[in-house]
């Protein structure tokens, strides 16, 4: 459709949108990619109450590592400019709602994850980052950090088709 469109001599793009009826169901991602620490780490809403989380890391020292989601995604010093441990203002606990406790590489420096979250809501997860520290007790910056990024599934990522003139407003003079 886009290039019989485009042989008409008319401009064209393929937009993404959400679909507004699946807005309960969410996903996110975040890759980590080295140098040294690898990683993805998986996170899916199982309900409003509930949310799964799944990582997997290689590149870690052997022995615990404390992990957060943090406040920010911003990654320009790293793991350390992405803020404190998020813990937003209605989530009364001890332990903030970012906490996601305690990992243990093994001798070979990796580590598997599973496990589940209450009160983790995805969709405020979009942006933020999850960061990794060198010690259980996060007395560190951090060691490293990848920012939390909406994942789709198959089928899950509809597209428009727009007749415009192809240029977005950052593109105009």
């Amino acid at each position: 459709m886009l290039d019989t469109l485009h042989q008409t001599g008319r401009d064209a793009r393929l937009i993404g949108q959400g679909n507004p009826n699946d807005f309960l169901v969410s996903a996110a991602v975040a890759e980590f990619k080295g140098p040294a620490i690898f990683g993805v780490v998986r996170l899916a809403q199982v309900n409003m109450e509930l949310a799964r989380v799944e990582a997997i890391f290689s590149g870690l020292s052997p022995g615990k590592h404390g992990w957060s989601i943090n406040e920010f995604g911003d990654l320009t010093r790293g793991a350390e400019s992405t803020g404190k441990v998020y813990n937003p203002l209605d989530y009364l606990s001890k332990k903030p709602l970012g906490d996601l406790g305690t990992l243990e590489a093994g001798e070979n420096g990796e580590i598997q994850f599973s496990a589940s979250k209450e009160k983790l809501k995805i969709v405020d997860l979009i942006g933020r980052s999850i960061a990794l520290y060198a010690t259980e007790d996060r007395s560190d910056s951090g060691i490293a950090a990848a920012v939390i990024a909406r994942s789709a599934g198959v089928g899950e990522n509809y597209k428009k088709l727009c007749t415009c003139d192809g240029v977005t407003i950052w593109e105009s003079s």
